[in-house]
């Protein structure tokens, strides 16, 4: 009668939006950090060799994913049993801003390492604090609601993104050759371009970013009642994550989908973190175009995440997911058969570049198919979201979602790695990107027969 209770409460309308912008306050961090400004900067300019300082920015994903594997389940059950998450994400937020502060010190030429460990463990509290919010939308909405909120917060999110990506090209991001931003004019804050300092200035303004807005969840949206302290939820969670583990492998439905995730987003967070590397290098574009080319990829996102909204209401999660992986593997395959001169490995893209942004008809290509990635890139996150948080109850969403960061990152460490060690033996970028389309096939192939939740909207 309790659960009946909880499934069908909902949260007020500032309550839920306030959950929602979590995901505007996170996402510059992972549009301008992780893949369009500040990982290019780090492997193009501050490394002095661009092969090195890719393998170092894939050994710094992957050994971040690794971190997040192993302590993600464990708190998730641990708050299981305090109760409330908001002091959880309010701990992780801490480091997180911290971190990315630290990012403002990459100067050009300056060993590597302090410079991967700041954002290795920016990406841990991150995905840490994911965990917990995440686990906080069951009882937000009724189940049918939860595909819909969660792909529009995604797409929020990518609005947000879109914004502070815009925020740094315009007015930040200055040519090494003339000191001028895209508008043509100097960058503010005096920032120096041949210093790198509009790309080390992600750091502090994507730490600003999330400070600012994700006061709304803490002052808005409502929080489980606090539960045990913290040594006896210690004691009891790591006890309920064993029997739930467990639990897990009787449930056929979700242990598939676990399985099939640990594999699919394996080779989506690869991607993310890894296209803009892979462009950088392989066109030489600058801070700006890489830019511009994220702003493409936002725009799409946003629209794709709306139409997600719709269709995971219409034909379940599963569906939404299926198509968003096919989207991505077509697309991954386009880009690993595009280069200087070509693009389906032997399709000739002869002809003079004709100036400006993506001059060449090969990175127009490359535009194409990153726009298949925007457009599939929030759903098939957002809808694998929506999906477990219709198979579980709010009693038991926390170390559920534990587990399923476990499964989004057991293997993460993964395809960074093999990306990472394969350029590093082969000198090939190229080489490393195809272990991404291996990933992304196997995950779909293993969702295919998966039941959908009992309880979907429809489908």
């Amino acid at each position: 009668m309790a659960e009946a209770s909880m499934e069908s409460t909902r949260a007020s309308r500032a309550g839920i939006w306030g959950w929602m912008f979590f995901d505007w306050a996170a996402q510059p961090f992972f549009t301008v950090v992780t893949t369009f400004i500040f990982g290019p900067y780090v492997v193009s300019r501050m490394a002095t060799d661009p092969a090195v300082g890719q393998a170092a920015w894939g050994y710094g994903i992957a050994a971040a994913g690794f971190v997040i594997a192993i302590l993600s389940p464990v708190l998730g059950s641990i708050a299981d049993h305090t109760g409330q998450r908001k002091p959880w994400i309010a701990f992780f937020a801490v480091i997180k801003i911290f971190s990315l502060c630290m990012l403002w010190y990459a100067v050009p030429g300056s060993p590597l390492l302090p410079t991967i460990l700041f954002f290795s463990l920016a990406s841990v509290a991150a995905e840490f604090s994911i965990v917990f919010n995440d686990s906080m939308m069951p009882r937000l909405v009724p189940k049918a609601e939860i595909g819909r909120i969660s792909n529009l917060a995604w797409g929020l999110g990518y609005i947000g993104g879109m914004i502070a990506l815009m925020f740094v090209i315009l007015l930040l991001a200055g040519s090494p050759q003339t000191g001028l931003t895209l508008i043509g004019t100097e960058p503010l804050f005096g920032l120096d371009p041949k210093l790198g300092e509009d790309a080390r200035a992600t750091g502090p303004l994507s730490a600003l970013w999330y400070f600012v807005f994700i006061l709304p969840m803490f002052l808005l949206t409502p929080d489980s009642a606090k539960g045990q302290a913290l040594g006896p939820a210690v004691r009891d969670g790591l006890a309920e994550l064993k029997s739930t583990l467990g639990e897990v492998r009787r449930r056929s439905g979700i242990l598939r989908f676990l399985i099939a995730r640990m594999i699919y987003q394996d080779g989506v967070n690869a991607l993310l973190a890894l296209g803009g590397v892979f462009a950088a290098a392989m066109f030489g574009w600058s801070i700006t175009e890489i830019g511009v080319f994220g702003i493409i990829l936002n725009v799409v996102a946003i629209f794709g995440c709306l139409a997600a909204s719709r269709l995971d209401t219409a034909l379940g999660s599963k569906k939404v997911v299926l198509i968003a992986l096919t989207l991505l593997t077509v697309a991954t395959l386009g880009i690993l058969s595009t280069g200087p001169g070509y693009t389906l490995f032997v399709l000739p893209l002869d002809g003079a570049g004709t100036g400006g942004f993506f001059a060449t008809p090969a990175e127009k290509a490359y535009i194409l198919y990153g726009l298949l990635i925007g457009l599939a890139f929030g759903p098939v996150q957002a809808s694998s979201r929506s999906y477990l948080a219709r198979s579980v109850t709010p009693a038991e969403a926390g170390r559920y979602f534990g587990i399923y960061a476990l499964a989004g990152r057991a293997t993460s460490f993964l395809a960074p790695f093999l990306y990472a060690t394969i350029t590093t033996v082969t000198g090939s970028p190229r080489l490393g990107m195809t272990v991404i389309v291996v990933f992304l096939v196997v995950g779909m192939a293993l969702l295919w027969p998966t039941p959908y939740p009992a309880d979907r909207a429809k489908g």
